[in-house]
């Protein structure tokens, strides 16, 4: 996937989605259609999405899937968190209608901020008169985000929705489990047990814990069982 900076280095979009995060990653159970809706972006039956869950329901891991199923198919895509540039000017948001397929994430984070529910308003329009691609993610449907602009609810709900189902602990243990398989480990029952007892359980957090026990095992070559995890987590 081409790099956003090298097509706008005057906004240093540095935003980009972990290629590690794709769709063979992405355990449905559930949300079956919105996975086959994300991976016919990058073909000519592609509707335009909003993806809207709880937190831990996986809207983010789609979105970043999303721009790689465009880089793949040999597009460029650009993921704006904006957990992470809410705080920045909108104006990065400028001249994205050049890419292939924008995602914006945890859209809900700009309610009451009349410069950035503007600035996507915009995007929304320019990316559409441009025959691009907009898939956006949130917490709530569009009429429960508490957005200030009339016009930007109205673009939203008329994008093709999809709520996704909210993990449950059956789910939790299949997405630590492909997880760690991905990194070529394995992860005892008993493991995966003792960690969702232990962590959070929201879906980010134990990617997260995952990532430094992969780590710790790889520097130590020891197993991923209940002794070496507390040992690594300080239990």
């Amino acid at each position: 996937m081409n790099h956003p900076g090298a097509l706008f280095p005057q906004l240093a979009l540095d935003f980009r989605p972990d290629p590690t995060v794709d769709l063979a990653a992405f355990v449905p159970d559930g949300n079956e259609e919105a996975v086959a809706l994300v991976r016919a972006l990058a073909t000519p039956a592609a509707q335009w999405l909003y993806v809207w869950g709880s937190s831990g329901s996986g809207r983010s891991h789609l979105l970043q899937a999303a721009c790689g199923c465009i880089g793949d198919a040999g597009g460029t895509a650009v993921y704006i968190p904006l957990a992470e540039c809410r705080h920045r000017s909108p104006d990065l948001l400028a001249g994205l209608e050049r890419v292939a397929l924008v995602a914006i994430d945890d859209l809900q984070l700009i309610a009451g901020q009349p410069a950035w529910e503007e600035a996507v308003f915009h995007c929304y329009n320019r990316v559409r008169d441009a025959g691009g691609q907009l898939v956006v993610a949130a917490d709530q449907a569009p009429d429960g985000l508490g957005l200030g602009l009339a016009d930007l609810v109205s673009r939203l709900q008329a994008l093709l929705r999809l709520r996704l189902s909210p993990p449950d602990d059956a789910r939790r243990r299949r997405v630590l489990a492909a997880a760690v398989a991905r990194r070529g480990l394995d992860l005892p029952a008993a493991s995966a047990d003792y960690l969702l007892t232990r962590e959070a359980r929201d879906l980010r957090h134990l990617m997260a814990v995952v990532a430094r026990l992969d780590e710790a095992s790889l520097r130590s070559g020891r197993r991923l069982t209940v002794p070496f995890i507390r040992t690594v987590l300080g239990y």
